[in-house]
């Protein structure tokens, strides 16, 4: 399976969770990561997304089609997250949030459980086992 584990950009505080909009930032990091994304994407991918607002919009920077999946909203367990690129054809790009998409590169990678890093606005690129790209967005 070849996915990228994409965190939301930087976005606002909030009470409602779901809701939370980018920030400023956040939007900036988006693009710089859609535009180093698109230089680098094969023709035909999946690009699944959290409902929460911040994750749509950090998807939306793409330009592509977004299958919104409420089982990656935040708390997703790895489980759910694996669950929900199975059975797709080629590349899939999940975008999510911390901590679950950190569990889920640790699990993808090494089979273990344990909480990697993702800052935000940044993805680990996975193809197998084999991690093609670790990048956050503020080295682009």
């Amino acid at each position: 399976m070849e996915i990228i584990l994409w965190r939301h950009a930087d976005a606002e505080d909030g009470a409602d969770d779901l809701a939370r909009r980018l920030t400023a930032k956040g939007v900036a990091q988006a693009a710089a990561m859609a535009d180093w994304l698109r230089g680098r994407l094969p023709s035909a991918f999946s690009l699944l997304a959290s409902p929460a607002r911040r994750a749509q919009q950090t998807a939306a920077a793409l330009q592509a089609q977004i299958e919104t999946d409420p089982a990656l909203a935040p708390g997703a367990s790895v489980a759910q997250i694996v669950r929900a690129c199975e059975g797709r054809r080629g590349l899939v790009i999940v975008v999510g949030h911390q901590p679950d998409l950190g569990r889920a590169a640790a699990h993808l990678v090494s089979g273990t459980s344990a909480e990697w890093p993702l800052d935000k606005g940044a993805l680990w690129w996975i193809d197998g086992r084999r991690v093609r790209a670790v990048i956050s967005p503020d080295l682009l």
